[in-house]
């Protein structure tokens, strides 16, 4: 039996489309849904989706620029409810080969000249207005959201709590340029801020620039006129990972506006590497 979406269709008006883009989220939600026996559909984009994800789970394959050809699919299997779920490659004009609908966006968004959560409300205006519901990641997968306070045995110091806040001011100014989430603090010095090279790219680089001493700290938030329903910053085991290697001493992620993925797995993740993990 496969898993194409011929052999899964089900005439369910709670059925839930995941548009899916790159990471775990997509995976965590089509978990969830499999787990609750919510019928749902992975929309799957080319160059952006796993393909490996995608045959695991009930889906069809369409183009970023195909707006038109994707809003007829989910027509046709009767969605009413959809979710946006995973980091995009944002691809060039060129290459992304718009039809008349993606055309649309892209005059209203400036053809490019607007950040991903200017983008993105347009992209959900554009699907409401097709009479679709968009919801947020975290109204499917309960507890998703990061709390407030230390999740693990190491918590942070008053210097770093400094560097926290220090660290929120500054990724809320990137934000307000709708540019990125991040930033990473250590000692006082902001030593590097998210660009489209995303989160593991920021710690990444910032790596040669620490300092002796005190090891610095990954700082996300949202940006401040985000809509929840997308593309809030996350984390998860992978950024505990890069953060470790990169010698961070710990993440703090805005709470109630960070998803935190793999939750058990990611604290354990903190734990073993002797990081903190902290929602501010």
């Amino acid at each position: 039996m496969t898993n194409s979406v011929s052999d899964n269709r089900v005439a369910d008006s709670s059925r839930l489309a995941i548009l899916a883009g790159r990471g775990r989220l997509p995976e965590c939600l089509a978990d969830t849904c499999r787990s609750q026996n919510r019928p749902y559909l992975v929309v799957a984009f080319t160059g952006q989706t796993d393909p490996g994800f995608a045959a695991a789970h009930p889906h069809v394959w369409t183009r970023l620029g195909a707006v038109g050809r994707t809003l007829r699919l989910l027509q046709r299997e009767n969605i009413k409810t959809i979710v946006l779920a995973g980091s995009m490659r944002r691809p060039a004009l060129r290459s992304l080969c718009p039809d008349s609908r993606a055309l649309r966006i892209l005059a209203r968004a400036g053809f490019g000249g607007l950040g991903d959560d200017r983008l993105l409300r347009l992209v959900m205006q554009e699907l409401e207005n097709e009479g679709l519901e968009v919801v947020g990641a975290h109204t499917i997968v309960q507890q998703l959201l990061l709390p407030h306070g230390a999740l693990t045995a190491r918590t942070p110091t008053a210097d770093q709590l400094a560097d926290i806040a220090l660290g929120q001011q500054a990724a809320r100014l990137l934000g307000r340029l709708d540019i990125g989430q991040a930033v990473i603090v250590q000692q006082g010095r902001i030593l590097g801020v998210e660009g489209a090279e995303g989160t593991d790219g920021l710690i990444a680089r910032c790596a040669p620039w620490t300092r002796e001493g005190k090891a610095g700290i990954l700082i996300k938030t949202a940006k401040p006129e985000q809509d929840p329903r997308a593309d809030l910053p996350a984390l998860g085991p992978e950024t505990i990972a890069h953060a470790a290697a990169a010698g961070l001493i710990g993440i703090a992620g805005e709470a109630g506006r960070t998803l935190l993925l793999e939750a058990a797995a990611a604290v354990a993740a903190a734990d073993t590497a002797e990081l903190f993990l902290y929602g501010s």
